[in-house]
């Protein structure tokens, strides 16, 4: 397995255009949307700048790229492609396959994470505690394994051709409507309340519960945890359906 793995990063640290969007493209997001945004003003409905708001957001945003848009695709093509069967005919079991493809996923996402918070320190000059630094980059590194079983379950469930747009359309969905490009508080009353049950938003509100030094809300905790479930159940189960289907 620890050969597959390697072989997995070597092919994603490869792709440049993969590395663009889920490293570069977060980042410029970041400058776009709070680039001139100032260092006072409270983001509506939080206590946090929008500086420091949209830093754990684009960070997540960031994470939810590598790991998605990573894993649904290339295992969609993958099967296609004959791979995952001939993969089949190793020793390699397939729980194998499947954490090759999350750890592959989640080591490209780590230097995501890590340029949204070096521009947001460097450019909007935002200041936190060496342990909430620490807990930021754990918090959001390990929620994107939330969204790493959702590219798997994604992978399997269509195929090369139909997965793009599902993904993306799963992709955008949960960004833009679990907070990730703006703040929910803009939001209409009713998508508030639609936001509130989203992985996304719950994932995003862990970052933001560390930056004001308090504990998570046990909903969001709740929501990051049935979605996990669901999501590697589903995966799971995809799986081995596609298996007896080979």
């Amino acid at each position: 397995m620890n050969s597959l793995i390697k072989l997995e990063l070597n092919r994603a640290l490869r792709n440049r255009k993969f590395l663009f969007f889920s490293v570069i493209y977060p980042s410029l997001l970041f400058l776009i949307i709070a680039g001139n945004a100032d260092s006072t003003t409270k983001v509506p409905g939080s206590a946090l700048t929008l500086p420091t708001y949209m830093m754990v957001s684009m960070a997540s945003f960031g994470a939810l790229t590598a790991v998605l848009m990573g894993n649904s695709e290339r295992i969609a093509k993958e099967r296609e492609g004959g791979w995952v069967r001939q993969l089949r005919l190793t020793t390699l079991p397939g729980r194998g396959y499947v954490l090759a493809k999350t750890a592959s996923a989640a080591v490209v996402s780590l230097p995501s994470i890590v340029m949204v918070f070096a521009v947001a320190a460097a450019v909007k000059d935002v200041r936190l505690d060496a342990w909430q630094w620490l807990a930021l980059t754990g918090a959001i590194w390990a929620g994107s394994l939330v969204f790493a079983a959702l590219g798997v379950a994604l992978g399997y469930l269509a195929s090369g051709d139909a997965v793009r747009p599902i993904t993306m359309i799963t992709y955008f969905g949960l960004s833009l409507l679990g907070g990730l490009w703006m703040p929910t508080t803009t939001f209409p009353g009713w998508l508030q309340d639609i936001a509130e049950w989203l992985p996304t938003h719950a994932y995003a509100a862990l970052g933001q519960a560390i930056e004001q030094s308090r504990a998570p809300h046990v909903q969001d905790l709740v929501v990051l945890v049935v979605s996990f479930v669901l999501f590697a159940g589903g995966a799971a189960w995809l799986y081995r359906k596609d298996t007896l289907k080979a």
